[in-house]
């Protein structure tokens, strides 16, 4: 059966797939709070205005409005969003349901955070992914996060090797930073990197 074949509730780039598993709790993406290197990097920087696509329950989204960064967390799961909301209860945030490749911002963003989202798409949208991220920051925005960098073929998580990103991010950015994540949860452990790039 090919991937076109197959229901949308087995296929990632489909929200059914990603309903059916939060409904059913079983994220095991799920952190349940964000990552060291994040807090690092938010503490002490003046906020920015940060786009979360595949916000998920939101944890990251609420650690960052709570500092008071202005935050949109996007979500094209239903069910995701209305995770994230009683994650986030009175915490302000932009939560929006959309399709992060159909979305169009405005103002743009200054920084797009990732984690567990790139690694949730098949390999096919990877250059789209690519193009969407430069095509929504403008010049200086950040993408920062942690990615799953390895050779892990069958997913979600997707792993991608650290060349590949390059090649999909270098036309439109510069990497600042490339670190070893220590705190992964155990779906990403010992292959993640957290990596800071800016658009030129």
């Amino acid at each position: 059966m090919s991937g076109a074949d197959k229901p949308d509730s087995q296929r990632p780039e489909h929200p059914d797939f990603w309903c059916q598993r939060f409904a059913a709790g079983v994220t095991p993406w799920d952190a349940g709070g964000v990552p060291a290197a994040l807090a690092a990097f938010a503490a002490g920087r003046a906020p920015l205005r940060t786009l979360i696509p595949g916000c998920g329950s939101g944890w990251e989204a609420a650690h960052l409005a709570g500092l008071g960064w202005p935050v949109t967390a996007l979500d094209f799961s239903p069910v995701a969003v209305e995770r994230a909301r009683a994650v986030l209860g009175n915490i302000t945030v932009d939560l929006v349901c959309a399709d992060f490749f159909n979305y169009r911002p405005a103002p743009p963003p200054q920084l797009i955070y990732e984690r567990a989202f790139l690694c949730a798409l098949p390999r096919k949208l990877w250059a789209d992914w690519g193009r969407q991220v430069a095509a929504l920051l403008p010049p200086g925005g950040l993408l920062a996060g942690c990615f799953f960098v390895c050779d892990q073929l069958k997913g979600p998580p997707f792993g991608i090797r650290g060349e590949e990103l390059a090649d999909l991010l270098a036309p439109a950015f510069d990497c600042l930073e490339d670190v070893t994540v220590d705190d992964s949860i155990p779906v990403f452990s010992g292959r993640e990197r957290w990596q800071v790039w800016q658009r030129r």
